[in-house]
């Protein structure tokens, strides 16, 4: 695990990555790495899919992989000061599961 420095702040916080969650799963479950990396590479994968297809992804007690639009918005190009039209866009987002969120909410081992 890696740790990252959040906000300016003396906070670190542990990083997990998808190597990380790999081996995690591969010993709990006693699984060779590569079915178990296959598997998880195979699931984002399907995500990735649908979300691009249009579909938002819900898992049961988890939360769901959406898609939100943003609306068309004014912006400027700061380098030749002039106005920009920024055009209405989607973009994958993650809504965690209340049970989720609550969890989190009562973890206070904050690494």
């Amino acid at each position: 695990m890696q740790t990252q420095k959040t906000d300016n702040k003396l906070i670190y916080r542990e990083i997990m990555t998808k190597a990380d969650i790999v081996a995690k799963i591969s010993e709990k479950l006693g699984l060779e790495k590569g079915d178990v990396q296959a598997t998880v590479e195979s699931f984002m994968a399907e995500v990735k899919s649908s979300l691009e297809g249009g579909d938002n992804v819900y898992l049961r007690g988890f939360g769901s992989f959406i898609i939100k639009t943003r609306a068309e918005k004014t912006g400027r190009n700061i380098s030749k000061n002039t106005t920009i039209k920024i055009p209405a866009h989607n973009i994958p987002a993650f809504k965690p599961a209340k049970v989720f969120v609550e969890g989190v909410k009562t973890n206070t081992d904050v690494k």
